[in-house]
This record gives structure tokens, sequence and C-alpha cells, in this order.
């Protein structure tokens, strides 16, 4: 006869435990995936945006179902009690639209943007290079040299940090800046977190100017068919006065660090490896790449390129610079296409999308406010993708992208949570030591998105 839980051992009662919360993390989270979809398709009853609405078909209530689910993953960035991450949603969610019959897997295959990824992944590898060459520490200490006192340090490292970003993928960025600034203040004897805090502000604000700058942007990008040149004719002046935005808020936090007439210290000798010849080669590589980048030569194309030409080399294991990187984020992004070209598919034919036209998205400020919204919600690449049927249908889809971009971009900075980026920064500076809650970013991120935002619409 079995016992019952009560009589079990310690660890069998501890996982019998488990077991059932489990059951409930899954019941809770299947309930809020059925009500979110509920709301999706009885919105024609609730507001008088839309038309009346008919009945749901089964297949329309399981894609809802799935997709609603998957979108609370993202937002919550795993399953309670689960171990599934945002990678492992995505691809959960895919293949249960997949499984539905949503989508035929042929139709699965041509969702997926590989145009988005190759280009994420050329530039991965070429940001691997870079910092296994040595060439981001040389670059930290020689501003630390020139920098004669702490405002002018923490201007150095954010203009740096977002110069990098636009042109070589913020994330990338995000994680090789940390350890470096630590390593910088911690040498020059001052107070890392308001030179650290810089970093995901600058970087999300510097990612506004380029294709490159950012994920949602290689998607936007594709989506609106803007050349490189169009998208950072357009956004960048908008990254350069976010750049000056963010060092004046982070100077205006932190007083007693900026604003004095403290020198800095002498920098401490810390010699590093660095490989001359590598920094080199990626150095060129990479301009090389920005160049053909701005004469029109597809980006996609360019970026995997120069990744595969830096892989020969005698010097680093190809090993070393896979470990580099982001391979979940890259699975993500595939199974976030198919997720919603399925729900585009059978939940948002075209007429019903075109309902959505009374929701004025046609207006900037609306539709900057959606983005930004959606963005803290469930983060800017799945804004952006649940977007693109909307913005479609606007009489000038083109404008309403660069808004789209800039507003979702821009967005991440409001919270601790508002963007990939600021958690890769804030989980590796913890890992250094150095801990920024969330009031301590949210008193200069939610101003700084509020001014940058402003900016961005008198600009477009």
């Amino acid at each position: 006869m079995p016992r019952s839980p009560e009589l079990a051992p310690k660890g069998a009662r501890h996982a019998f435990r488990r077991f059932w919360l489990g059951i409930l993390a899954t019941i809770v989270v299947a309930g809020g995936a059925a009500l979110a979809a509920a709301a999706v398709l009885g919105v024609g009853e609730l507001l008088p945006l839309l038309h009346r609405l008919p009945a749901p078909a089964p297949e329309t209530a399981a894609v809802s179902a799935i997709f609603a689910a998957t979108y609370l993953v993202l937002a919550i960035g795993k399953l309670p009690y689960y171990r599934l991450d945002r990678a492992g949603g995505a691809l959960l969610g895919a293949s249960l639209m997949i499984g539905v019959g949503a989508l035929t897997l042929d139709e699965a295959y041509r969702a997926i943007d590989f145009d988005a990824i190759t280009l994420l992944l050329g530039m991965m590898i070429v940001v691997a290079n870079l910092r296994l060459s040595g060439f981001f520490r040389r670059a930290a200490d020689w501003l630390a040299q020139i920098a004669r006192r702490p405002i002018f340090l923490l201007a150095a490292v954010a203009a740096a940090t977002g110069f990098f970003s636009a042109f070589l993928v913020n994330d990338a960025i995000c994680l090789v800046m940390p350890p470096l600034i630590v390593d910088l203040t911690l040498r020059l004897k001052r107070d890392p977190t308001p030179y650290v805090l810089a970093i995901p502000l600058a970087s999300n604000v510097g990612s506004v100017a380029t294709i490159t700058g950012n994920p949602q942007n290689m998607i936007i990008a594709g989506a609106a068919k803007l050349s490189y040149g169009e998208f950072a004719a357009a956004l960048w002046p908008i990254a350069l006065g976010g750049v000056a935005l963010t060092i004046v808020f982070v100077a205006l936090a932190f007083p007693h660090e900026f604003l004095s007439r403290d020198k800095l210290a002498p920098l401490a000798p810390a010699p590093r490896p660095y490989h001359a010849a590598l920094a080199s080669k990626a150095l060129l590589v990479t301009a090389a790449m920005i160049g053909f980048f701005f004469i029109g030569v597809p980006p996609a194309k360019v970026a995997i390129v120069a990744g595969g030409l830096l892989l020969l080399t005698r010097r680093i294991g190809s090993k070393k610079i896979y470990n580099e990187i982001d391979w979940p984020l890259l699975l993500m992004f595939a199974g976030l296409f198919i997720v919603v070209a399925a729900f585009d598919k059978v939940v948002l034919t075209p007429g019903e999308a075109a309902g959505f036209d009374r929701l004025r998205l046609d207006q900037a400020p609306t539709l900057a406010l959606v983005s930004a919204v959606l963005s803290n919600i469930v983060s800017n690449v799945p804004a952006v993708l649940a977007l693109k049927p909307f913005v479609a249908q606007l009489s000038d889809p083109k404008r309403a992208w660069l808004i789209v971009a800039m507003a979702s971009t821009l967005a991440g900075n409001f919270t601790l949570v508002g963007s990939i980026a600021n958690l890769i920064v804030v989980e590796r500076a913890r890992a250094l030591g150095v801990r920024i809650g969330f009031w301590t970013y949210f008193k200069v991120g939610a101003p700084l998105t509020l001014a940058t935002i402003a900016l961005g619409l008198w600009r477009l």
C-alpha cells in the first residue's frame, strides 16, 4: 500500500510538493493564456473599436491561447516551477503552432526572417573577436587616461557604449562592457555604480541609430524595406541627443560623484593580454563592414562574410568564439517568427487587422505610446513582431516603422526589466559585486525614457 505524502520522507514530500506546484503553475499559465485569448477574440464585444466578431473556431482559439501563453512566458522571463526560459518558451510555442496545424513545416521555415538571424550571428562573431583580442580593454584604459575628471569619464563611457552599440548590436556590447568598466573604476578608486548604470542606458539609446544597433531594428528594416543609410539618416540625431541626455541624467542622479571638482586618481597598471594582430584584423574587417553597410550591400550578407573571415585565425580557437555567441537569443527569434506568423494567418486576417484603424495608430504619439507600453510588457522584439500586421495597414508605413523603432528601443530604458540589454548588464555587474536595484535604475531610466521619446517624436 503506497504511503501518503505526509508519511513520505522529507525529500519525497518536497518532490511531491514541487510536482503539484508545477501542475498549479501550468494551470495558472494555461488559464491566463485562455483569458488573454478570450480578450483578443472577444474584444469586439467589449470595445467599440472593432466590429462584432463571430464565435471563434477551435483552431482560432487554440492559436490565440498558444500565442498568449508564449508572450506570457516572454513577459515574466520563464515558466514558473519549470526550467523553461524565454528561448524555450518561444520554441515550444512555435512547435505547438505547427502541431495544431496553424502552419505547415514549409510555412514555418518561410516565416523565419533568416536575414535578421544571419545579421545578428555575424555581428556576434565580430564582437567576439574584438573582445578576445583585448581591444575593448585597451580602449577603456585609453579613455580613462584622457579623462581628467569623473564627469568626463562618464561622458567617455556613455559615448563609447553608444557608438559601439550603434554598429555592433547592443546586447553584445552589454556583455562586454560591465567587466571592463567595473575593473576600470575600481582601479581609479571610484564608485562603479553610476558608470555601470550608464552602460545599458547609453547602449539602448545609441542602438537607435542604425539597423545593426539592435535586433528589433533588423526586423523593422526588413519589414519597411529601409536601406542602412535611410535608417541612419532618420534616427542618428535622436541617438546622439539621447546619449547627451543620458550623461546629464546620470550626473544629476549622482551629484556627489560628478558635480564636484574631484580629479581622477592615477590609473593603477593592470597588464592584460593584447593580441595586436588579431585586434588590427578585427578592426579592419569592422571598418570595411560598416562601409559596405552604407554603400547599400545587404547587411546580413556583409555581416556573415565578415564573421566568417574572422573565424580564419591561428590565434584563437573557433570554440572560444562560439562560446561568445548568444545561441538562445537566436533560437528565441526563430521561435517568435513562427508564433507570430501563425497568429497573423489564423487570427489576424487582413480584415481583422484593418479594423484596428480606429486605434489611430497613424498618429505618431499614439503609435509611440503603444510601442513603448507593449515593449515594457513583453520586451521590444516581441512587441515589434506583434505590431507588424497593424503597421503594414497604415498610410505611411516607412515613417510608422521609424517611430516604432525609436519608441520600442528607447522604452527599454524605462525600467530595469524593459530590455534584455538591461538585464545582461545588471547580472554581469552583480557577479562582480556591483548591485543596481530597481529604484536606482528607475529614477534615471524613467525620466530619460520620457525625454528621449519626446525628442524622437519632435524629430520624426
